[in-house]
């Protein structure tokens, strides 16, 4: 047995080794687009597109390739990449079979209606969004373990390039140094035990970041499984954290939690077939509902970003994001008229009083009659026979609730700020909720994340994604309106200026690029439109050429993102 141990253990080293050859991870740089390639990986870090890649050459396929991704996310890229958080995941395989696995984290047993209301009914949004309190329960790890039934190698293999980044360290970016040194007060305040994000000198582009401890969970993850995060010293590390920190997640709700498996939301648009993520995402109604309310207005013949294209845009989205607010949450706690939401004759009359030329007003325009910093993270993968995965992963606010659980080294989500803290009151990206989205124990909070595959022919055309908040639909609405009716390339759809409207607040959202004339003309149509940063970091793979395949995968310009392929 012990032989056999041995045997094993230098089998796998051998496997990582073969796996990370071509790693560096003191010395890299950010690959924006690649093309003409058999199978690619596009993620928010060059390090853990890498190893993606490496998984697929090593013989893996793309869910293989999205697990390593996602696992090594987890360590270089700690503001939105997790293990204590949670996600979804879209695919689309060979076989023609269309996945979609809800990991989403959801409200702790003790968790109730009005936990983050003080005495006289004011909303407390800190305690919704810093520190242990804020945190639902973890699903990253359940969603990688239900994933892992699609995939071909061993688990092992997968986690190892995750477990040396961690354990061996791995150069920060300036983006990432500049972070941690802008969280430095709040990783103090937050945290009692000393955490690896912070040290004496200002962090700098360049620094090795070694993470020691969350090392040893992955460990325990990789020679126990799931049972070690949900049942184990893992899951009892965290309980204590929680204790520590006034938190409510307990033993029994890590043990019950458990991943689910739904029915994609499928429709067409034009001469696609768009394969996306059903409630407790909003995002695939959202998309559904406004590119069913542009399809037959041609779009393409207004030209990319003229005033008419942006306010028909705009119009569709003030009208889902209306009944996104009213209606939409948990499906398997509230009962969401969704077929209604999506049906062609409710789609007509929510565009009956669209008027072009003239802004329309969230106070008239309320939902329909019925008979979600922005740290998400995004990758998306296509393998050489034709798989596709769409994964987007949060701990929703930038480093989550920056609470770190001592002892396993990673940080908690604030997903609990994505419910409705008071129906009517804004969370930290501005959305407004009602009763739909309040909170209950073991309900998933509504999300915005809007991974997505779009087949032409029955083939892969793109995969597509985001991470934004509730800016998040709107740009991977614009990315495949890009595309389709403006006939952009990958790189320009994905990196030309993108703009966003959620309803409330009224207010077109707009990035510093876009153009000046545009938002004039919308201003003199009544608009309200505001210059701001960056909106989203889309991670494309697009599939052309027919029986002459072409793969172009593009990271976007706006963060450290990074497209490999091969």
């Amino acid at each position: 047995m012990k032989f056999n141990r041995i045997v094993m253990s230098i089998l796998f080293y051998c496997l990582f080794v073969q796996c990370t050859a071509q790693i560096n991870a003191y010395q890299y740089h950010s690959q924006k687009k690649v093309s003409g390639i058999k199978a690619a990986v596009v993620s928010a870090h060059p390090l853990a597109s890498k190893v993606g890649v490496q998984i697929l050459k090593s013989g893996g396929n793309a869910v293989d390739a999205a697990i390593a991704t996602q696992l090594a996310l987890a360590v270089v890229y700690p503001g939105a990449g997790n293990i204590g958080g949670g996600g979804f995941m879209v695919a689309h395989l060979t076989t023609g079979k269309n996945i979609t696995l809800d990991y989403r984290e959801a409200a702790p047993e003790k968790a109730s209606r009005d936990m983050y209301l003080d005495a006289n009914g004011n909303p407390q949004m800190q305690l919704s969004q810093d520190g242990h309190l804020a945190s639902g329960v973890p699903g990253t790890i359940a969603g990688v373990f239900a994933a892992l039934k699609y995939a071909k190698l061993p688990f092992k293999q997968l986690i190892q390039p995750a477990i040396e980044l961690a354990e061996k360290g791995f150069a920060i970016t300036e983006h990432e140094a500049s972070d941690l040194n802008e969280l430095k007060k709040e990783f103090l305040q937050i945290n009692s035990s000393p955490v690896v994000f912070v040290k004496d000198a200002e962090w700098k582009k360049g620094d090795t970041l070694i993470q020691k401890e969350l090392a040893g969970t992955l460990k325990r993850i990789r020679d126990l499984g799931a049972k070690d995060f949900y049942e184990g010293e893992t899951a009892k590390l965290i309980v204590a954290e929680m204790q520590k920190g006034k938190g409510i997640i307990s033993m029994d709700d890590l043990k019950n939690y458990r991943v689910k498996e739904r029915k994609a939301i499928e429709f067409n648009y034009k001469n696609c077939h768009i394969i996306t993520m059903p409630l407790p995402s909003s995002g695939g109604i959202i998309m559904q509902q406004v590119l069913k309310m542009i399809e037959q207005k041609n779009i393409g013949g207004m030209g990319f970003q003229s005033a008419a294209s942006v306010q028909l845009l705009t119009e569709a989205e003030r009208r889902a994001y209306a009944d996104r607010a009213q209606y939409m949450g948990d499906a398997d706690f509230v009962k969401v008229p969704v077929k209604t939401l999506v049906s062609d004759q409710y789609i007509a009359e929510r565009m009956k009083d669209y008027t072009p030329g003239k802004a329309g007003s969230s106070e008239t325009t309320k939902a329909g009659a019925i008979k979600e910093s922005e740290e998400t993270t995004h990758l998306s993968v296509l393998d050489k026979d034709g798989n596709a995965v769409s994964i987007t992963t949060t701990l929703n606010g930038g480093y989550g609730s920056r609470a770190v659980v001592a002892g396993a080294g990673f940080l908690l989500n604030n997903e609990m700020d994505d419910f409705s803290v008071k129906p009517g009151v804004p969370n930290m990206y501005g959305a407004v909720g009602a009763e739909a989205n309040a909170i209950a124990p073991g309900k998933r909070m509504l999300s915005s994340m809007t991974p997505t595959i779009v087949l032409k022919n029955n083939q892969p055309f793109m995969v597509v994604g985001t991470p934004g908040g509730t800016t998040i639909p709107t740009s991977v609405i614009q990315t495949i309106v890009n595309i389709v009716d403006f006939g952009m390339s990958a790189e320009d759809a994905v990196n030309k200026p993108k703009f966003h409207h959620q309803w409330l607040p009224d207010e077109i959202y707009a990035e510093d690029d876009f153009s000046d004339a545009t938002m004039e003309a919308l201003q003199a149509m009544g608009y309200k439109v505001i210059k701001r940063g960056q909106i989203g970091r889309t991670e494309l793979i697009l599939i052309t050429g027919g029986a002459k395949k072409l793969i172009v995968a593009v990271g976007d310009k706006r963060g450290d993102d990074d497209a490999e392929g091969y």
